[in-house]
């Protein structure tokens, strides 16, 4: 059912990966997408195309939001939405004792001041129409911290924690907030480590379910969170981790 048709989305860190998988989720249940992307045209284009193939309009939003005025520059393209997905987000691997103040501030604007920044500037305007949908994508490793990603792990913290504040103050106006929590995903991301056998065989240890996940096992959770049969979910973090986060 395409519930979501007359609908707007954004989604932030869309041109591949998990986020690419979400705003093909949410075309297909009719809602027209914007896809924000940082350098890779022809990647963007593709999943552009992909989207349009399913009957909805998509529009290429090329913003990098390390920067401080990433919002403004997202509104320039794109004025109004009613569902915001914040996916984009960048990570370093790194010894805490190495981590540079230029690591810390890349990875803490993109992760956590763009989510607040695009939330200020869309959010509004939801809450004048009294609907809106704004679901932050997080990661297992806010439960389970990886040993070199002290600030990526911190940065999704603080990001859910926002969301949980923020769907308080929200929920008046019937603008849902939540969080997605993925574990590790099968991703261009991981994909170097993953292929070291040893590194693989020892992640699937650490999963209940025994297996990598696919970048598409986060679609079905948030096409509930931004239904109207996830209207009465908010300030929720779900973990979709193959209970990794349990362990």
């Amino acid at each position: 059912m395409r519930e979501l048709t007359g609908r707007t989305a954004l989604v932030t860190g869309a041109s591949r990966g998990i986020g690419r998988s979400l705003a093909i989720a949410l075309a297909d249940c009719g809602a027209d997408v914007v896809v924000n992307y940082t350098s890779n045209d022809e990647r963007a284009r593709e999943v552009q195309q992909e989207i349009e193939a399913r009957g909805v309009r998509c529009h290429l939003a090329k913003v990098d939001l390390t920067g401080s005025t990433c919002a403004e520059e997202m509104a320039v393209i794109v004025p109004e939405i009613d569902i915001l997905v914040h996916n984009a987000s960048i990570q370093f691997r790194r010894p805490w004792q190495e981590i540079t103040l230029e690591e810390y501030d890349i990875q803490m604007n993109c992760n956590f001041r763009a989510a607040f920044l695009l939330i200020q500037k869309y959010a509004p305007r939801m809450m004048e129409k009294r609907w809106g949908r704004i679901v932050t994508i997080g990661s297992v490793q806010e439960q389970k911290p990886h040993k070199e990603m002290l600030i990526y792990s911190a940065s999704k913290a603080a990001q859910t924690l926002m969301a949980r504040s923020l769907a308080l103050q929200l929920a008046p106006y019937n603008v849902t907030v939540n969080s997605i929590a993925p574990g590790v995903m099968n991703t261009d991301r991981n994909s170097e480590f993953l292929q070291i056998e040893s590194i693989h065989r020892q992640t699937c240890a650490g999963i209940p379910l025994g297996y990598i996940g696919e970048p598409g096992e986060s679609a079905g959770t948030l096409k509930l969170l931004c239904s109207e049969e996830g209207r009465y979910i908010t300030g929720q973090n779900i973990f979709v981790d193959g209970g990794m986060g349990i362990l």
